[in-house]
């Protein structure tokens, strides 16, 4: 069970790195395509700034881009060893998980690349 003050616990739950008492996101429904990315200006237990600096998250495109890769490594292994499926069927596994999964990964980018500068600190209060 994850437990708060592992970095994991917040890069799975998107709960703000050096509190982990509240959601980073305004919304946490993943579903909702149109705000996935909309993020609380600060925390508002601990008073962190999301945004260190102007277009901190830029950063997490290249997180994003290391995560894709492993999705459709694992998509094609999946689909091309296990099940014995032809290329064409394996690169089509592919190309729907990395769309499924789209909401995921830009999450989880954003949440591992401010959890590599931020480090949880239980004793910070406003």
């Amino acid at each position: 069970m994850l437990k708060k003050g592992f970095k994991l616990y917040s890069i799975l739950t998107g709960t703000c790195p050096k509190c982990q008492n509240e959601s980073m996101y305004l919304d946490k429904n993943l579903l909702h395509l149109g705000s996935v990315l909309k993020m609380n200006e600060h925390c508002s237990h601990c008073g962190l700034k999301y945004q260190i600096e102007p277009s901190f998250f830029y950063g997490a495109m290249y997180v994003s881009y290391g995560l894709n890769v492993a999705v459709g490594i694992a998509a094609f292994i999946v689909s091309y060893l296990i099940f014995h499926s032809s290329i064409k069927t394996s690169f089509i596994a592919i190309i729907v998980t990395l769309i499924v999964l789209f909401p995921i990964v830009l999450r989880w980018s954003r949440n591992i690349y401010i959890n590599m500068f931020v480090t949880y600190d239980p004793t910070t209060k406003i």
